[in-house]
């Protein structure tokens, strides 16, 4: 009976002190408090907090959750990220503070990265609770001030991102130290954000120079890679500006301000594609297929939206978000497909652009999928993402200039067409009206020759026929009019030949002035020699010029028969090779007492007006004595 007695009061007093241990264990964590006297920089707490996740959404205050359902954080095995299946669920810290100093002082608390919202409450005796001002919205720290020589405990209630990259690691900053601690907590690569600031940088240049090209030109296709920028550039922007900063503008843009940058500028992006390889003349099937790749997305954006911001449902935001994703992949592989299959140049510059972005995306999903260790700028995976994107929109606006290099050089063609045609148009006018004053000429020179010819030699004939029939007592008025017929017989002849458009030729001239001459000495007793030289071209000599060199030839015979005294003429025509001038000479020499030129207003205005026909028609023209008088007449003439 004693020994059983014994062994009752043994196994009492063993329950008791397992009790014991056990409270003195829960007492021990309960009170495990922080003393922020000590705080000098930062202070991971995770040991010291306490971790309840509501599930169920079953608690309205945090006063409300039984003792026994804080866990610790340690117990839920999370390495780096916590499960997505937290995301959208309440999440709750108790804590324990101490100030162990004799003034207030004042922490920051900051739970964790990518927080949407932070709300903490001061626990009173009696489970009673008492909210903190909410001063966490702006950059996502939580100021908490305890009294000098106090103890407190609080609780944290907070919401994470929606987003794959949210962490949980309480920490406490020394109010001192914030300012410092932002800083290391942005630039903890040094070169990530300097890098993502020159790439926002070069596709700023690329938005200036669509868009001053797209003010200039009007070309949609400016327009639209100009939007597309910008999409990008604030994309790269604000996840350099943001990285690793907190707040509720930081986690609206990784929720959904990102996805909606993407989004409008996929848009945009098919859009300059549809412009700038003229789809829908060029490629109908393929302008039908962006037509509905574009409502896809815009389809897509608008079921994103309403899940962000009327659902709490993160595993079908991720899956509508990667099936965005999935369609800018598709559109990408669909791109360097065509240029393989349709061979066109203005293609090769969007497949090339595509294929580099596909590359530095891959690169940048491996980072993500691999990463171990530290993060540097060699394995940062954003930033291989930011250079794909820059690429992509390198070749794009190498795209634009070449097709607006072509497009300026058939323009330039077509001008020159333009103006071909033009030109044509006014020689053809020209043409026609140098066919109708032609042929007026023919039609003056015909009724010249019928109606004025015929009546002027009858005016000589009968003049001839009334000398013969007066005798030797001719009246010296009947002379008069038989030789004054027959001149203007002779003048008239010249006009016509020169109105006629079949004597345009240098040969019918020729022959014209090689008739006149010797007709001209015929019964004078001037022996009349012409000289022309073989193989003279058969040049087209308009009736103006004709008649200009017939009348200075005229000129020049009249006054070796009136004034020379001469016995020969030698009228003489070759080709010529001159300086810079190459050309016809005629030459007209006597073996009269040649020409006065102290004298020579005896011959009035003559000589002059031989001069200035001849400069009219670009014909030089000189007189010098010679062993007698040799005039000189020389037109250029390429042979």
């Amino acid at each position: 009976m004693k020994k059983r007695t014994a062994l009752i009061r043994l196994t009492f007093i063993v329950f008791f002190i397992s009790i014991s241990f056990w409270a003195t264990a829960q007492l021990s964590n309960d009170s495990n408090s922080v003393d922020i006297s000590q705080l000098s920089d930062v202070k991971e707490f995770s040991k010291n907090c306490l971790l309840f996740i509501d599930s169920n959404f079953a608690y309205s205050t945090p006063s409300d959750i039984p003792t026994d359902r804080w866990i610790t954080i340690s117990s839920t095995k999370i390495k780096r990220t916590i499960p997505n299946y937290w995301v959208t669920k309440p999440i709750y810290l108790k804590f324990t503070l101490e100030n162990s100093a004799d003034t207030a002082l004042k922490v920051y608390l900051l739970p964790g990265i990518n927080l949407r919202s932070l709300n903490v409450y001061k626990l009173l005796p009696q489970q009673n609770i008492v909210q903190l001002k909410d001063e966490s919205r702006g950059d996502g720290y939580q100021p908490i001030e305890i009294a000098g020589k106090a103890i407190q405990e609080f609780i944290a209630e907070f919401h994470f991102t929606k987003n794959d990259n949210n962490t949980l690691s309480p920490i406490l900053i020394s109010h001192n130290y914030l300012t410092k601690f932002k800083s290391n907590k942005h630039f903890t690569y040094e070169a990530t954000p300097a890098i993502g600031y020159i790439l926002s940088g070069i596709l700023l240049m690329m938005i200036f120079f669509t868009a001053v090209n797209f003010i200039i030109t009007k070309k949609k296709e400016f327009l639209f890679n100009c939007l597309y920028s910008v999409c990008m550039f604030l994309l790269i922007l604000l996840n350099t500006y943001l990285e690793r900063k907190s707040g509720i503008f930081m986690s609206l843009f990784l929720e959904y301000f990102d996805f909606m940058l993407l989004s409008i500028g996929s848009v945009f992006y098919i859009a300059f594609t549809r412009k700038f390889l003229e789809t829908k003349t060029n490629f109908p099937l393929l302008n039908r297929i962006f037509i509905l790749e574009e409502r896809l997305i815009i389809l897509v954006f608008i079921c994103f939206t309403y899940i962000v911001f009327l659902t709490n449902y993160f595993e079908l935001q991720r899956m509508v978000e990667n099936g965005m994703k999935v369609i800018l992949l598709a559109i990408g592989i669909l791109y360097i497909v065509l240029a393989f299959t349709q061979k066109n140049k203005l293609m090769n510059y969007l497949a090339i652009g595509n294929a580099l972005l596909i590359f530095f995306s891959i690169i940048s999903f491996l980072m993500i999928l691999f990463q171990r260790g530290t993060v540097s700028i060699l394995t940062s995976s954003m930033i291989y993402y930011e250079i794909g994107i820059v690429s992509e929109l390198i070749f794009f606006l190498l795209g634009l200039s070449y097709k607006n290099r072509i497009e300026l050089i058939e323009k330039i063609k077509e001008q020159e067409r333009l103006k071909l045609e033009a030109e044509k148009q006014s020689y053809e006018n020209k043409l026609a009206i140098l066919n109708a004053q032609q042929a007026e000429r023919n039609r003056i020179s015909a009724d010249m020759h019928d109606d004025l010819g015929s009546g002027v030699t009858a005016i000589r004939l009968y003049s001839e026929l009334a000398k013969k029939r007066i005798g030797k007592d001719v009246i010296p008025e009947i002379e008069k009019i038989s030789s004054s017929a027959n001149d203007l017989l002779n003048n008239m002849n010249a006009i016509i030949w020169t109105m006629t458009s079949s004597n345009d030729t240098f040969h019918s001239m020729v022959g014209y002035i090689r008739s006149y001459a010797q007709e001209y000495f015929e019964n004078t007793g001037i022996n009349c020699h012409i000289s022309i030289e073989e193989d003279i071209p058969n040049v087209p000599v308009s009736g103006e010029v004709r008649r200009n060199v017939f009348l200075v030839i005229k000129e020049a015979l009249n006054n070796i028969l009136k004034h020379s005294g001469a016995t020969e003429v030698n009228i003489t025509l070759k080709r010529e090779i001159r300086k810079e001038r190459n050309g016809l000479t005629l030459y007209i020499q006597d073996n009269g007492a040649g020409i006065d030129f102290e004298k020579i207003r005896r011959f009035g205005n003559g000589l002059i007006n031989m001069k200035k026909r001849m400069e009219a028609m670009q014909i030089l023209f000189s007189i010098k004595n010679d062993n007698g008088t040799l005039v000189t007449l020389h037109t250029k003439i390429d042979f």
